[in-house]
């Protein structure tokens, strides 16, 4: 096991910065999940850690060693893709044991690594099929299998669940996480899923455009994102942002949003105090946004009378999709909500799960 360090590491293709001033610490036994859009620079970190790209700037460790110039199967990394990757002509058991074969390890190891990292998965019974009987799911167990057999420092995972079906994501993302327990290798993870990276990760790296916008566990990114682009990322549905200033009225300090004003909660008034007349976006995530015939506690809230545009029943839980003035609004409510659409609802914000974001630079300010 070891850990990984980047250091102001930047990959230019062309004209095209992919990762710009990347520098990260992921200490040793961590799981650490890469996550962004699509064309954020996750999986081209991913490749030069592995070394199937050269970094045009900066310095990579793992361990204790440079190894900007060492060779990808020098580095002792074992690699999962999105595509599985397996050899079509050769058994299961033979995948498994094919890179250790190159290393010249002796039959009675190779056969011991590969049948206990086939018990490990529950895939014994498979090893002497080839990769066209396998379902999907089972594939990837191999293509894990494969990488466990290695015992290499570090595991990286490029999107390996994204080609299977809802169900079976779920259940291997779950089998991921008991391996590395487990394990205990040092894993670095990409996914452009945020659900996946708030249920696996240790920590999460939110990237986007080739730049690092915050690095946390799970919880702080959900409950203190550090700007616009990880409030509206990280949570399903997204956050919703209103336009808004802050107003003071009779010794109290208001969110003004048009369609709504609200007191803000007295634990948050020091830190908003110097923006009292100044724009803002104001955040507020569905789940903190109630049928108000539902919700104890709404003198804690800010009222709002809004069309209902979409009505989405997920059986615990609905999702309404409102309009509300200018604003449009997102709430995952109670099941019990009479709120259909073509009607109107009234739903109460819960300010005390309110954001404040500068409506300039879009960094947040609580």
């Amino acid at each position: 096991m070891a850990k990984v360090m980047l250091e102001e590491v930047v990959k230019q293709f062309g004209n095209v910065v992919a990762v710009n001033h990347v520098t990260l610490d992921i200490p040793d036994r961590q799981f650490t999940v890469l996550v962004g859009p699509s064309g954020c620079g996750k999986t081209t970190c991913l490749r030069l850690i592995a070394g199937l790209e050269e970094t045009t700037a900066g310095n990579i460790y793992i361990g204790d060693r440079i190894v900007n110039d060492v060779a990808p199967k020098d580095r002792d990394i074992a690699m999962v893709f999105q595509n599985y990757a397996l050899y079509p002509h050769m058994t299961v058991y033979d995948n498994m044991a094919f890179g250790l074969r190159l290393r010249k390890y002796a039959r009675p190891e190779i056969d011991r690594r590969v049948k206990e990292a086939a018990e490990m998965l529950g895939i014994q019974e498979l090893l002497g099929r080839k990769p066209k009987q396998l379902s999907g799911g089972q594939r990837q167990r191999v293509a894990l299998g494969r990488a466990i057999v290695r015992e290499p420092q570090v595991f990286l995972m490029d999107e390996p669940l994204s080609n299977l079906d809802a169900k079976l994501r779920v259940q291997t993302r779950a089998e991921i996480k008991k391996l590395h327990a487990r394990l205990q290798t040092t894993t670095v993870y990409v996914t452009h899923d945020q659900v996946e990276a708030m249920t696996m990760g240790d920590r999460i790296v939110v990237m986007k455009d080739g730049v690092v916008q915050q690095v946390d566990s799970p919880l702080n990114l959900y409950e203190r994102p550090a700007n616009l682009f990880v409030a509206g990322f990280i949570g399903s549905p997204a956050m919703n942002f209103l336009e808004a200033k802050l107003a003071r009225q009779d010794g109290k300090l208001l969110v003004d949003g048009g369609v709504f004003r609200a007191e803000v909660p007295a634990p948050f008034v020091p830190k908003l105090a110097d923006w009292a007349g100044r724009p803002i976006i104001f955040g507020i995530r569905p789940e903190d946004v109630h049928d108000r015939a539902f919700h104890k506690g709404s003198e804690n809230g800010a009222v709002i009378h809004a069309n209902v545009d979409v009505h989405e029943p997920l059986g615990s839980d609905v999702i309404l999709y409102l309009t509300a003035g200018e604003h449009s609004v997102v709430a995952r409510v109670d099941a019990r909500t009479q709120a259909r659409m073509g009607q109107t609802a009234e739903v109460v914000l819960d300010m005390n799960k309110m954001h404040v974001f500068n409506a300039e630079t879009h960094e947040a300010v609580m």
